[in-house]
């Protein structure tokens, strides 16, 4: 019988170039679409200490390219494989795919269940869920190349414009706030020229950003382990520029240059501890309805006098990210990799 494996199934940035140039994308838009797969060109320089720290629990470890997962996954034994997906995407990118191969294969999983894959990547889709549950999210509307899917509520405060389904909170150029709905549509027109998406387009709402990071490193694990922090930097929001400058083969140039610094951590419930309480419970409200569960992350907007925000939800955190190799050194005191082995081996060995 052979030992327990975990397997990790990533989709390079590469693979995904290479596909979006065949699909007719310009060189720069097909980087910048890419560049959202970069945790999995951060990643693989640790593989080394991955299968280390498994080794030490028992356990093998086994990377497989997405491309690679369809073969790699038949007839293995669901008692002693576990199937952990790195990067999810249902339009540009194709994780998702690797859950369904799991469930189709009768393989266990870290994470939930494919279907949410498929939710989490379609902001208005997810948003319509949220409200649905009576959680706090933003009302929005929906455009396509200058149209009105769904027309946005008023706002005093303009509007905040991003992709619907290319990655999550990023507003792509500085002026994703805008003051008028005129120029959400013109933005809507940029994004569909430049990535064929339409995009959401919500009420702007202040604040401070706020991820909530989770990883059940025991399974028995619930929202006490929810880490939540402030994440401060210089922008109020996240830009293209700024995505590219945080991580993967972009990052590590713009690190070399000199343009990257690395945002700043807070605990919220240090300044605001009746936010972390209310994120708190948010998060337990997602786990019963929707089925989150092991490994996720939730963004939000915290306004100074409490008001919350959700912004989205992640089935895929950016593991090797910052926010998350803090979140496990101070809610685990463990390295990734190590947290990484621990919780797979709990799942094998119950211990």
């Amino acid at each position: 019988m052979p030992r327990p494996t975990l397997i990790l199934v990533y989709e390079p940035e590469a693979a995904c170039r290479a596909r979006l140039a065949a699909q007719g994308f310009v060189e720069q838009h097909a980087l910048e679409i890419s560049s959202y797969l970069a945790q999995s060109t951060d990643l693989p320089p640790e593989f080394p200490t991955i299968e280390k720290a498994c080794a030490a629990r028992g356990l093998d470890f086994l990377p497989l390219a997405l491309d690679d997962a369809a073969k790699g996954l038949a007839g293995r034994p669901a008692e002693n494989t576990l199937v952990w997906t790195l990067t999810d995407g249902v339009a540009y990118f194709r994780g998702g795919a690797a859950p369904a191969l799991a469930r189709l294969n009768g393989l266990p999983t870290i994470g939930a269940d494919d279907s949410l894959f498929a939710l989490c990547q379609d902001k208005f889709r997810s948003g319509a869920v949220l409200s649905a549950l009576d959680l706090p999210v933003p009302p929005a509307g929906l455009a396509s190349n200058g149209e009105w899917l769904a027309e946005p509520p008023p706002s005093s405060r303009g509007w905040f414009v991003k992709p619907n389904r290319l990655g999550a909170k990023i507003g792509i150029w500085p002026d994703s706030h805008c003051e008028t709905l005129g120029h959400a549509l013109e933005l809507s027109r940029r994004v569909y020229g430049a990535y064929r998406d339409a995009v959401v387009v919500q009420p702007y709402v202040p604040g401070r950003n706020v991820r909530a990071s989770f990883l059940a490193v025991r399974p028995e694990t619930g929202t006490e382990a929810l880490g939540i922090a402030f994440v401060d930097s210089d922008g109020d929001f996240q830009t293209m520029d700024d995505s590219m400058a945080l991580y993967g083969d972009t990052g590590a140039q713009a690190v070399a240059d000199g343009r990257y610094i690395e945002p700043k951590l807070s605990a919220v419930a240090d300044s605001q501890p009746e936010a972390a309480a209310s994120i708190r419970a948010i998060a337990a409200r997602l786990m019963q309805a929707l089925g989150l569960r092991d490994v996720f992350s939730m963004d939000f907007r915290v306004e100074a006098d409490g008001t919350i925000h959700l912004i989205e939800f992640e089935v895929c955190p950016g593991l090797p990210c910052f926010d998350f190799r803090a979140y496990c050194r101070s809610q685990w005191q463990m390295s990734l990799p190590e947290a990484m082995a621990e919780t797979a081996a709990r799942r094998f060995f119950g211990r």
